[in-house]
This record gives C-alpha cells, structure tokens and sequence, in this order.
C-alpha cells in the first residue's frame, strides 16, 4: 500500500531580497520562519528539491498582501478562493523552487515573454524587501508537486526554455554522481546563461528561441532515455511527439508540462484552468 504524500500548507513569506539574473531573469529571495523545518517543526515549508512547484499569492498594486480566504483549510481554500472578487484576492501563479536554505527561500522570475509582462513578472520586477506574499507548499519531501522522477541508473534528456530554468537547475542539482544527462535550454540572450551545478555527468547546451525542437532532434537519444520537457506549450508538445512518434519512446518516459503559450495571457490560462481544462499538458 502506497503511503499518502505529504499535505500542503499556507506560509506568509516577505522579500528579503532581489538579485538580476541576466536581462530576462530576476532572482527573489524569501524570508520567514516557516522556511526552517528545524525551527518551525511540522509546520515547515519542505521542498524536495527538483522541480518542486508552490502556489504563489501577490498582491494587487493597491494592497500591501495578498488578501485570502478567511479560511486557508487546504481542502476548501480554492473553492473560497474562487468565491472572492477578482479584482481583490490574491493574484495566484504557480512557481518553481530554485533553492531552499534554513530561513531563505529562492525564487526566479522571467520578467518578459515576447515582450507581455503578466502581473507575476511586473510584481518581481517592481519588488522590495519586506513585500509580503502568501505561498501553499507542501509540509514534506514526498509530496506531489514535482514531476521529475527518473529511474534509476537510466540516461536523462532535459529540455525546456527561459521558464523552465529553475525547474532544470533543481533536476539536475538532484540526479545522482555520474547519471548520463542531455540537456538543452532555450534562452533569448547569452547573459541569461547560468551555471547549473550537478553531480550528474551532464552536457548541458544553451539554444536560441526557436531552436530546442531542432537541437533536439538531431541529438543521439540512448535506449531506455527518461525525458523531461516544459516551456511554451506548443513547443513541449512538438518535442513529446518526436519523441514519442517519430523516436519510438515509450510516452510513459516522457513528463511533459507546457508552463506557458504563445498568445495567451496567465489570466487566460488559470480561466482554462479554473473551468477545469489542463491547457498546459493536455493533448
């Protein structure tokens, strides 16, 4: 019998601080108690590392916090959540943890995607220490908000654009000494390069917009490959379905998530979302 994962818990966070990446990129550290699991006990914000996603409330440009459900129970926030006026409560997004440390929480933005700016990238792009978020993250490792989970000992391909970045960086920073890694990342200029630590025998190449489908297909894929692909929705799908159709991967070894799509504002995709469609992985 398999063991429930870990439940999700609302934090209160404030920044600390904010670092430029590169110029589509910025870097804002998070502060709070409940980013100290030794401090804090059971009621700790706990990544497990990879490309572990959190719930991100901000606040709207007349507020000083996001405003939330009276109620923040994790099995009926959303439905109260849902019920507020629009124009007032916590404006939500879904990020990636770039990294944890005890009190610290790392997050990375991209400030810009052809040239739109959603309430997300202007909020990171316009923030201050002490702005004051709200997050729901999980309590433990073995929980369900990440997707990387490759078997073990078998060869890794990693693709993915400017805002899967932080989730790449977080999956190989996990992968075992010496695991074969490809990794591709798309990214529109040379200074938002970044090093990206790991243990795993990595050969990692940075691409130009447009070119991950291509960098991909002409890349030597070994038998037993688990691929991890997320960026812009059309893209993603693309990649999975030469991987799939055009090199025989089994669809079960490939995790796919469209983080964002072209044409498409973040208010289009959460109404998607909200009306109960995937617009991000679905077929």
């Amino acid at each position: 019998m398999t063991a429930p994962a870990d439940p999700y818990g609302f934090f209160e966070l404030h920044v600390l601080r904010c670092a430029p990446l590169g110029p589509s990129m910025v870097r804002v550290t998070f502060g709070g108690a409940c980013l100290d699991a030794s401090a804090s006990g059971t009621d700790a914000f706990v990544s497990s590392g990879r490309d572990q996603r959190f719930k991100l409330f901000l606040p709207h440009p007349h507020q000083d916090a996001p405003v939330m459900p009276a109620d923040w129970s994790p099995d009926t926030w959303f439905a109260d959540w849902r019920a507020m006026d629009p124009a007032e409560r916590g404006i939500m997004r879904s990020y990636t943890v770039r990294a944890q440390r005890p009190g610290e929480l790392d997050v990375d933005f991209v400030l810009h995607l052809d040239g739109a700016s959603g309430p997300a990238a202007r909020w990171a792009a316009a923030a201050r220490p002490g702005d004051r978020v709200v997050v729901l993250g999980p309590t433990g490792p073995d929980n369900g908000g990440y997707d990387f989970r490759p078997p073990p000992g078998a060869p890794v391909l990693i693709a993915g654009d400017l805002t899967a970045l932080p989730a790449v960086a977080g999956n190989l920073a996990w992968l075992p000494a010496g695991t074969p890694a490809r990794v591709w990342v798309e990214a529109p200029d040379a200074a938002d390069h970044q090093d990206l630590p790991t243990e795993a025998d990595a050969d990692v190449a940075w691409v130009s917009p447009g070119g991950l489908l291509e960098a991909v297909r002409a890349a030597t894929v070994p038998d037993g490959t688990y691929a991890w692909i997320a960026g812009e929705s059309a893209t993603v799908k693309a990649l999975r379905r030469h991987l799939v159709n055009e090199r025989g991967m089994d669809r079960r070894s490939v995790t796919f998530t469209g983080y964002w799509r072209r044409g498409a504002t973040e208010e289009d995709l959460l109404a998607e979302v909200v009306a109960g469609g995937s617009p991000a992985t679905e077929e």
